[in-house]
């Protein structure tokens, strides 16, 4: 279970609510739900009750009470606790955690996958830019919104400004010394509101583990490798057994919330750090585990299940890469 399924399962709640009468209040376009902070109840914790108990003329723990009651007849749901004034604290079960789900979904959803309606019906105008970090990262704050639903991409005086650190002088000609992919890189890895790092080029140029950008782009090329390989070894990737994997599973999971965060914070540099730590959840899963034959051994189910998990991780990694406007090459 994603955080976007739970949240359809939270809204889900609320409406049977609403219908059966036993909570009179509007249901909201969405819910939100986040991962718990450390040290707090559960793996996901959401605040709807306390949102819905102003129109329900109910105490937010009455509202949360009533809302445990039908999540925790939804599948995937182990357990749901009231903490507080009236959050909801959710515990999932052991399958919900399965990495199975996750792959079928990013296999059905492609480099969309992550893409949602969190911001639909929201209309966001930019104001007109020149300045080059400015104008990078307007243009993928516009690529995020509209993964999200989002109406943007029109350019007014009286729309929104973001506040971007600029480029210095020198580094106005950044995309002819780097390209399009290390110079978009360099503009959007730094918060918005941080000075740009790496400017200089050399490093974002140098094809070696230091360059976070060469990483990510690494793992999506090495990804498409073990495909080619795999096949010339006559199997391809089918999740058919389970695969130890949770780092790479927690960070596939959390790939939607992440870029509804990046697109409602204006901050494309949160997606830029999720490839980073997708990268490397990768290549560890990869080390300890590999999705290929080694020495004598046959293609078995479990190679092809690490390698449907290798794939989810590779178009997750070339999807995000796409909403920066950079490109994900399959050979490097």
């Amino acid at each position: 279970m994603t955080p976007a399924d739970l949240s359809r399962t939270v809204l889900h709640a609320v409406r049977r609510a609403v219908a059966e009468d036993a909570l009179r209040a509007p249901v909201p376009a969405r819910v939100r739900v986040e991962r718990t902070r450390p040290g707090g109840r559960g793996e996901y914790a959401c605040a709807v009750a306390l949102h819905l108990a102003g129109p329900a003329a109910l105490p937010a723990r009455d509202v949360a009470a009533i809302l445990r009651e039908r999540v925790l007849q939804a599948p995937g749901i182990g357990d749901v606790e009231i903490t507080g004034p009236g959050f909801l604290n959710f515990t999932l079960s052991a399958g919900a955690h399965g990495l199975d789900a996750l792959v079928r979904t990013v296999g059905a959803r492609g480099t969309a996958y992550g893409h949602g309606d969190a911001l639909a019906g929201t209309k966001v105008s930019f104001v007109p830019v020149e300045e080059l970090r400015a104008r990078v990262v307007t243009e993928a704050v516009e690529r995020l919104l509209r993964s999200q639903g989002a109406t943007a991409g029109e350019r007014t005086a009286g729309g929104e400004a973001l506040h971007v650190v600029p480029v210095p002088g020198a580094d106005l000609d950044l995309f002819d010394r780097l390209g399009n992919d290390a110079a978009r890189w360099a503009l959007l890895r730094a918060a918005p509101h941080d000075r740009p790092r790496d400017t200089g080029g050399g490093a974002l140029l140098v094809q070696q583990e230091g360059n976070p950008l060469f990483r990510v782009r690494y793992a999506h090329a090495r990804i498409h490798a073990l495909g080619r390989n795999a096949r010339q070894l006559g199997f391809g990737a089918a999740y058919e057994e389970s695969v130890d994997a949770p780092a790479l599973a927690a960070l596939l999971a959390d790939h939607p919330a992440v870029l509804a965060a990046a697109a409602r914070h204006r901050e494309p540099d949160r997606v830029a750090r999720q490839l980073e730590a997708l990268a490397q959840a990768f290549f560890d899963f990869h080390d300890s585990a590999s999705p290929l034959p080694v020495g004598d051994e046959k293609p078995s189910a479990a190679h092809r299940s690490r390698l449907a998990v290798a794939e989810a991780a590779g178009t997750v990694l070339a999807g995000g890469l796409s909403l920066l406007g950079i490109s994900a090459p399959e050979v490097l």
